[in-house]
């Protein structure tokens, strides 16, 4: 009989995937947005529409304003996470090519798992270090492979650094605010947080909308409901119920799908070096994500055992 702990953690499972699924495809459309619209455009367009979706919903659901004690993590996680880290990944992605800005945001679950550790009290085990290695691995020799589509300057390494940097940092301050509201709340309130923080963008926005092909529309608006008002609430499910770091790792399955999106979407062949990287960065998040076997788990068992204090013995 399956116990409900297996089944909150395959619930998360299915929530991660649902991420980085719809974070993938999200490189795709962002391919047609960005030709039409300027960074910080992009980014408001994308917030407005994601917070559009995510208050219907709200309202629908009757989630109401979340609590006090949780604002601090939402309002910093709104402004880096949603706000901060999508305008420089866009403007980023202008000045490198795309090899480059995925090495570099990249190092984002690295410091994701540093920062948890140090400040949530994260555990390293062996398993989510190992896989972790591998999987970095993996998207270095994507980046690698990808490399030289276009140019780079130190401006654009720079932003993909800030972006990787915020990235991590929003993560780790939504982690507290998850566990006094709920995921639907967090992500709702962080997205108009940044929405709010993309505002000095609308003239951009409102200008550039009128030229923009409808194509490039329709991706940012698809860019706004799925890939944030959707997959940022099933992160935020998962997160909660999860440590920041496993959830971080989780995230290196995003290079992988992309190559592959890429390939049945836009008709861009991988080389077989671009496979190999996808492959590691699969197995990677496999490794993390795995449990230890029983007799690893019966080993455990047997050390906490031996440390538990000993009853006195009575003479």
């Amino acid at each position: 009989m399956t116990t409900p702990p297996r089944r909150t953690e395959r619930a998360a499972a299915a929530a991660a995937v649902v991420t980085v699924v719809l974070w993938a495809s999200a490189f795709v459309s962002i391919r047609s947005a960005g030709s039409a619209y300027s960074p910080g455009a992009l980014a408001l367009g994308r917030l407005a529409s994601g917070a559009l979706a995510l208050g219907v919903i709200s309202l629908v659901r009757r989630e109401g304003v979340p609590p006090r004690s949780a604002w601090r993590g939402i309002a910093i996680s709104g402004v880096l996470w949603f706000g901060f880290y999508m305008v420089v990944l866009n403007w980023g992605e202008q000045q490198v090519d795309a090899g480059t800005a995925a090495l570099v945001v990249n190092i984002g679950p690295i410091l994701i798992a540093l920062l948890g550790s140090r400040l949530l009290g994260d555990a390293m085990p062996p398993r989510l270090l190992a896989g972790m290695a591998v999987s970095f691995a993996g998207a270095v020799t994507v980046g690698l492979s990808m490399s030289g589509e276009g140019g780079s300057s130190v401006l654009g390494v720079v932003l993909c650094l800030l972006a990787a940097v915020a990235y991590a940092g929003g993560v780790v301050a939504q982690k507290p605010a998850l566990a006094r509201a709920s995921a639907l709340q967090v992500t709702t309130f962080g997205c108009l947080v940044g929405a709010v923080m993309c505002l000095p963008f609308a003239g951009q926005l409102v200008g550039q909308a009128g030229d923009a092909p409808l194509s490039a529309t329709l991706n940012m608006v698809y860019l706004g409901v799925f890939p944030t008002a959707l997959a940022f609430t099933t992160w935020a499910y998962a997160l909660a119920r999860t440590t920041a770091s496993k959830m971080g790792a989780t995230t290196y399955a995003v290079p992988a799908l992309v190559v592959l999106m890429s390939w049945l979407a836009l008709g861009e062949v991988p080389g077989l070096l671009t496979l190999g990287g996808g492959v590691l960065c699969l197995a990677g998040v496999a490794v993390s994500r795995s449990r230890p076997g029983a007799k690893a788990r019966a080993r455990a068992k047997r050390a906490a055992a031996t440390d538990e204090p000993q009853p006195e013995q009575v003479p």
